[in-house]
C-alpha cells in the first residue's frame, strides 16, 4: 500500500532538489537529496509507489527538470497537489512523473495515510480514511507521453512504430 508524504504551499523547485546537486542529472543520484532542506528524512523514508501530497503552487521558482527527475528517481509514483506552477507541470509530464490537481483529497489527507492513485483515471483514494477523489484526467495523449516515461521515450517509440 503507497503511503502519503504531505507538504505545504509554494514548494519551490530549490527545496525539491537544492541547486547544489545540479551538478548531475542522474536519477537515482538526484532522488538521493529529494526534499533534504524541507524534509531531511524523505529520501530514506519514501517507498517505490508512495504518493506525494502538496499544497497550492507545487514546482514554483526556477524551470529545472532535475526536480521531477528527482521525486520520480525516490519512487514517487505521483504527486496530487492543490495546484502546479506551470513550468513543473510541463516538465513533470516530460519526464514522465504523473500529476494531479485535486485540492480536496489534499486537503483530506494526512501524512502517514495509505492512498492509491490512479493517474490514467484521475482517482485518488486515501485508504486510511475510507474516501475516494477524482482530479481532471491528463488527456490521452498526454497520458500516453507520461506512460512512456516522458517525452524523449515517447517520441522514441513512435518513430519507431513509423519505420
Amino acid at each position: 500500500m503507497a503511503r502519503a508524504f504531505k507538504y505545504g504551499d509554494n514548494i519551490d523547485t530549490d527545496v525539491i532538489i537544492p541547486a547544489r546537486y545540479l551538478t548531475t542529472s542522474d536519477e537515482a543520484e538526484l532522488a538521493q537529496h529529494a526534499l533534504e532542506d524541507l524534509d531531511a528524512t524523505f529520501a530514506t523514508q519514501v517507498k517505490p509507489g508512495d504518493v506525494l501530497f502538496a499544497g497550492a503552487n507545487f514546482g514554483c521558482g526556477s524551470s529545472r527538470e532535475h526536480a521531477p527527475i528527482a521525486l520520480r528517481g525516490s519512487g514517487v509514483a505521483a504527486v496530487v497537489a492543490e495546484s502546479f506552477a506551470r513550468i513543473f507541470f510541463r516538465n513533470a509530464i516530460n519526464r514522465g512523473l504523473p500529476i494531479l490537481v485535486c485540492p480536496e483529497a489534499v486537503r483530506a489527507t494526512n501524512a502517514g495515510d495509505s492512498v492509491e492513485v490512479d493517474p490514467t483515471a484521475g482517482r485518488i483514494v486515501n485508504v486510511t480514511k475510507d474516501q475516494t477523489f477524482y482530479a481532471d484526467p491528463l488527456p490521452d495523449f498526454v497520458t500516453q507521453i507520461v506512460d512512456a516515461g516522458g517525452l524523449i521515450p515517447y517520441v522514441r517509440r513512435r518513430l519507431e512504430g513509423v519505420s
